[in-house]
């Protein structure tokens, strides 16, 4: 399986698997143009996608799937939960209505519910024996999914705030307990302290997410989680940030 966020941050996000029959996109939160530029990087055609994951239906998510399902006539997979508000804006004959445990070809997808200010979803995402993870735009991660989501290969998760910089920082008072609260998003703390649950031997790689520019630095987000792993066997040379404008690499686990 491979992996590469194309985007990630409050502008937009979007991230492709790749499996040997199978290519994906969790969500479209950056036009579709840029999409076309981050899959040709890596000698992808947009033609050659099986769908899209889509995960909540906020801009930084979505903002490219109009164009995309327009031109490319991409299936978009979503639950029942999300369905009304997609049809809001994409042809129902595109929306293939999933249960929390589905396939598209030979990749194996299971959701897992987030705790956001819209409903919400993260990921796992199972292709011959290889693992990820995928959950940005959570307030908290429920420890029901700590036992399904551990020893996995990779996991792409969301370190949007440091506390500190967010309650000293410019956002107004209510959207301050808005990104703090159990609807919000993760901190870097608490994503570091996440990980150390459920890390182990198979685990590959970390990908740092959906980190804020105002809230956040990039370093900070990496030395706060390099911290809470300190007493664990990962090597932490294989944590990876995924920036707002420049995608990863191709990662292949």
């Amino acid at each position: 399986m491979k992996i590469k966020v194309l985007a990630s941050g409050s502008k937009g996000n979007c991230t492709l698997i790749v499996s040997n029959n199978t290519k994906l996109l969790i969500d479209a939160g950056i036009t579709e143009l840029q999409i076309k530029k981050c899959l040709n990087n890596v000698g992808i055609d947009i033609y050659d996608l099986d769908g899209i994951l889509i995960s909540h239906m906020h801009s930084d998510h979505i903002k490219g799937l109009i164009q995309i399902v327009k031109k490319h006539k991409l299936k978009v997979y979503v639950p029942p939960e999300l369905v009304y508000d997609l049809t809001k804006i994409i042809p129902v004959e595109f929306i293939i209505v999933v249960n929390k445990e589905f396939n598209i070809n030979d990749i194996h997808v299971t959701l897992i519910e987030t705790s956001h200010d819209v409903v919400s979803y993260g990921f796992i995402v199972e292709y011959d024996q290889k693992s990820l993870v995928y959950i940005t735009d959570t307030g908290y991660i429920n420890k029901k999914y700590y036992d399904i989501t551990a020893n996995k290969n990779v996991y792409i998760i969301e370190t949007n705030h440091d506390e500190e910089m967010l309650m000293n920082g410019p956002y107004p008072y209510h959207l301050k307990q808005r990104v703090i609260s159990d609807k919000g998003h993760l901190s870097n703390r608490y994503a570091g302290r996440y990980l150390t649950k459920v890390i182990g031997d198979n685990t590959k790689f970390i990908l740092l997410a959906h980190i804020s520019e105002n809230n956040n630095t990039y370093d900070l987000a990496l030395s706060q989680v390099k911290e809470e792993l300190v007493n664990s066997e990962f090597d932490c040379d294989n944590i990876v940030i995924a920036y707002q404008n420049e995608g990863t690499e191709l990662i292949e686990v």
